[in-house]
């Protein structure tokens, strides 16, 4: 008999290959029911080769699309030369890599991670060291001011301010020293934001609470009340940053320069896990050695494909294709208003659809995609998720709201 670990996964079918990971696999995700065995561009095939058009894109860490040609041959070639260091020495890539990922943002310098919730931590310790070391914070006092609804990442310390209970309940005690204040609400910021306050941490625009706009005007308040109380801006662009938006960062719709960016998802160019804290060199120089570090940040690997996306992001080619497309999408969707779509919103190629809820939950619609060969996520109640590679073609968005359209006439 052969032994269950030599049996080949392209033997079983997509029903085996979910039954064999119940008993072996914690059950913190509830995946969608398809087994993806092979992908290029903008589709996905499972194990018996039925194939699907991604809408989702792995929530933007797929904005080239699957296997993107550029990224592929520069994880290739860096493969035969080298992969991994550590950084207790330096190596030959990461100088470039750091040097185009400043330029790109207009900032001065990169702090290389691998997660996006890596970089939201290593963000909140940096904000603290600035907040003591630069603007005076008495000891332990610094406090970071956040926005409800928010989703940066379910580390403890990261929940610790999270409003959603799923990602809380359970996970306690709870690290001090953050202030939850609604979000696209100035005013409220402004009276949260005080002589303890070492920065505003938000998302330009919130996308696991359903791909939530704020109002024009939202971000610049924040700009300049950060800058006139003497606090650090971050912008957690992991989801929205890198042309998903039509623009490199979504913060550029309203002409804005944050302290602190953070990056991560399709800065890894769906290969490799990379993520970055970008920001002022006022503000990361804070950091000396041993006070923060992370055994694979930055390595070789991880560089030279981080450094191959920003040369596709430099033409500006990808944030024009978000933006063109993303009028089809917005149309699409407008055409569904009221025929079974009871709200969307929409900037790029990214939205927020909200399903009637009679027609089915977020979930439910999401399977009835799924059987019509496309792939989204749900995410709150009836909302589904919309944020395809932007390498779609007009002819596949349109035929993925087709799609979309027949679900919501069943």
């Amino acid at each position: 008999m052969t032994a269950p670990s030599q049996v080949s996964a392209r033997t079983r079918t997509s029903a085996e290959l979910i039954r064999a990971e119940e008993p072996v696999l914690a059950h913190n995700y509830h995946p969608l029911p398809v087994v993806v065995a092979r992908a290029e561009g903008t589709w996905v095939e499972d194990v018996e080769g039925n194939r699907y058009l991604d809408m989702l894109a792995g929530y933007s860490a797929l904005n080239f699309g699957h296997r993107h040609p550029a990224l592929i041959e520069a994880a290739h070639r860096q493969l035969d030369q080298l992969t991994l260091t550590s950084r207790a020495f330096h190596n030959d890539r990461l100088a470039e890599f750091a040097e185009r990922l400043a330029e790109l943002t207009g900032l001065d310098m990169v702090l290389p991670m691998n997660t996006g919730a890596e970089a939201v931590e290593s963000a909140i310790k940096v904000a603290r060291k600035w907040a003591y070391d630069v603007k005076g914070v008495p000891a332990d006092e610094a406090t970071i001011v956040v926005a409800a609804e928010n989703f940066h990442g379910r580390t403890t310390t990261i929940v610790s301010f999270s409003t959603d209970e799923t990602a809380r309940a359970g996970f306690g005690p709870f690290t001090p020293g953050f202030k939850i204040v609604p979000y696209n609400d100035p005013a409220a910021l402004e009276e949260a934001v005080d002589e303890t306050t070492a920065a505003v941490l938000i998302e330009p625009i919130q996308g696991e609470a359903g791909v939530l706009i704020p109002d024009d005007g939202y971000l610049a308040a924040v700009r300049e009340l950060t800058r006139r109380k003497g606090c650090l801006f971050i912008a957690d662009e992991i989801q929205s940053g890198l042309g998903r938006t039509g623009r490199t960062f979504a913060v550029e719709h309203e002409d804005v320069v944050p302290d602190v960016l953070l990056l991560g998802k399709a800065l890894g160019g769906g290969i490799v896990p990379v993520s970055a804290v970008v920001a002022r060199h006022e503000v990361l120089s804070v950091l000396h050695p041993g006070e923060h570090g992370s055994t694979f940040g930055g390595n070789p690997l991880a560089a030279a494909v981080g450094t191959a996306v920003v040369e596709l992001l430099r033409t500006g080619e990808f944030q024009q294709r978000a933006s063109e497309l993303g009028v089809v999408l917005r149309d699409g969707l407008t055409e569904l208003a009221g025929r079974g779509v009871v709200g969307f919103r929409s900037r790029g190629l990214w939205a927020g659809v909200d399903i009637d809820p009679a027609i089915g939950t977020g979930r439910e619609v999401s399977e009835r995609l799924m059987r019509e060969g496309v792939l989204v996520k749900d995410t709150h109640g009836s909302t589904i998720r919309l944020a395809p590679p932007l390498t779609i073609t007009a002819e596949e968005l349109r035929s993925a709201l087709a799609a979309l359209e027949k679900v919501l006439g069943r």
